[in-house]
């Protein structure tokens, strides 16, 4: 595995730690410098990652604090405090 991408996944973990420690904005720094990472290295971020971050604003979500998930026909819908809007899709 690459540093850049070691790299990524320890931010991760850290963001996760601060975000439910309550420290926004902390997260959302981490949030921005993974992606920063993944740019400049032509890395795509893991999967579990892209879900739980907002894109529109870089804050780690977690469901039921800071954002809404609404099950619908065939996606997922997870809705950021910002407003912001992701829908994934989900086969039965």
């Amino acid at each position: 595995m690459e540093i850049a991408a070691e790299r990524i996944e320890r931010l991760q973990d850290l963001a996760r730690a601060a975000a439910s420690n309550g420290e926004d904005d902390r997260a959302r720094y981490y949030v921005r410098l993974a992606r920063r990472i993944a740019e400049r290295n032509r890395l795509s971020l893991p999967r579990e990652f892209r879900r739980f971050t907002c894109d529109r604003c870089d804050a780690y979500l977690r469901p039921g604090t800071n954002a809404r998930v609404r099950v619908r026909d065939g996606h997922v819908v997870i809705t950021c405090d910002c407003g912001a809007h992701a829908r994934y899709p989900y086969e039965d």
